[in-house]
């Protein structure tokens, strides 16, 4: 059986080694053909930008990002 497609993402590669300050990884989300956001993952922040956002992307550290995960995935 065949299922609907809900989402998408679509992947920009900046430098393949995220080791180097100002390299990262591009993420667009789309979810049934209108895109939700971008993120960015670089070597030093994670980035969640929405699909409307207009001031770039808000950054957070890793460390402050994992401990938002592990409250909220319990």
């Amino acid at each position: 059986m065949a299922q609907d497609k809900r989402h998408e993402v679509k992947v920009k590669l900046q430098v393949l080694e995220l080791s180097k300050a100002g390299s990262g990884i591009e993420l667009e989300i789309y979810a049934e053909g209108e895109k939700l956001g971008e993120i960015e993952i670089g070597h030093g922040s994670f980035g969640w930008r929405k699909a409307s956002g207009k001031r770039g992307f808000r950054r957070v550290d890793w460390t402050t990002f994992t401990s938002w995960l592990n409250e909220r995935l319990r």
